[in-house]
């Protein structure tokens, strides 16, 4: 009986994902018409920043009762995922355009902080707070060029009547909750089916929990591009990465030295590779389709092979 309870909450899990990435979806991007504000940059906060929180709030918390280890861990794991999994699969189903600014700017940044956090780690062993404020200063300025880029490249609002602001502001908040609740509950009923499995906990941890909160990035993402807001798309992944190290490792670097593991160089390295080879698959044709979906997540394979066997 308790295996079928939680086979329901893994499907009450999914609803909910896919419902809230929808409305989360539709009241992003009717916020950014509403403004005239450019679906990219909307893609690079708000939803980048919205489907980031079950991160930011498993890194902070932790931080706050003093065991911050996971941090570097959860948002490394994240990262690797978010790119090799979440845009492989995403452009795999359909193909995502790339704006000019991304390949010239975002992903270049979101490469640079990456060597920037394995520079940090690798010379010290941990984040300190003087490094955490130095990730803070690069998150400043990521949202200073956000709002240039804004500014700059304002679009007509349509005349057409739209839903009213108060409505789009309430579906991107009751999107972002069902994202992160459904992540919870997906996450928490697939863990207790894989344990009944007789699955080891660390079977576990690389695949069903490191996936898990990454579920709302998925589920945005492919959401986003079906819909046809490819910009919102790809902006969430590469916000959500730079936001992951910059204010989330940042902010728990503020509150108390982050661990840095030297086993944590190797999958620092896997993290910025990925960058890498998104850069290198979007470069020319300025989209990422099914091609390179299917070397992200051969990829992955590989990365995952490579941590089953280490032990």
């Amino acid at each position: 009986m308790e295996l079928v309870i939680q086979f329901l909450l893994l499907i009450l899990g999914f609803v909910m994902l896919v419902k809230g990435a929808d409305w989360f979806v539709d009241g992003a991007a009717g916020i950014a018409e509403k403004f005239g504000i450019p679906q990219l940059v909307i893609g690079l906060t708000i939803v980048a920043m919205g489907t980031s929180a079950p991160e930011a709030a498993v890194s902070i918390t932790a931080a706050l009762h003093g065991n911050a280890d996971i941090t570097i861990g959860n948002v490394v794991g994240s990262n690797i995922i978010n790119i090799l999994v979440i845009l492989g699969l995403t452009s795999v189903i359909v193909a995502i355009a790339v704006g000019q600014s991304t390949v010239k700017y975002e992903i270049p940044y979101m490469l640079f902080v990456s060597v920037l956090l394995l520079v940090f780690g690798y010379t010290g062993g941990n984040i300190s707070f003087i490094e955490g404020v130095a990730l803070w200063v690069a998150f400043i300025v990521y949202l200073v060029y956000l709002f240039i880029m804004a500014k700059n490249n304002k679009e007509e609002a349509p005349d057409e009547k739209k839903k009213p602001i108060w409505l789009l502001i309430i579906l991107v908040i009751i999107g972002v909750v069902l994202i992160v609740k459904g992540s919870d509950v997906a996450v928490g009923a697939a863990t207790k089916i894989a344990i009944a499995a007789h699955l080891s906990e660390r079977f576990i941890g690389l695949t069903i929990v490191a996936l898990g909160t990454s579920l709302p990035e998925l589920v945005t993402s492919v959401t986003a591009a079906k819909k046809g807001k490819a910009d919102i798309a790809i902006g969430n992944i590469v916000g959500s990465n730079m936001f992951n190290i910059l204010f989330v490792v940042g902010t728990t670097a503020l509150i108390t030295p982050v661990p840095f593991a030297s086993n944590f160089v190797v999958d620092m390295i896997v993290a910025i590779a990925a960058g890498v080879l998104l850069w290198v698959c979007v470069f020319k044709n300025k989209k990422l389709g099914r091609l390179g979906g299917s070397l992200m997540l051969l990829g992955y394979a590989g990365y995952l092979a490579y941590l089953i066997m280490l032990k």
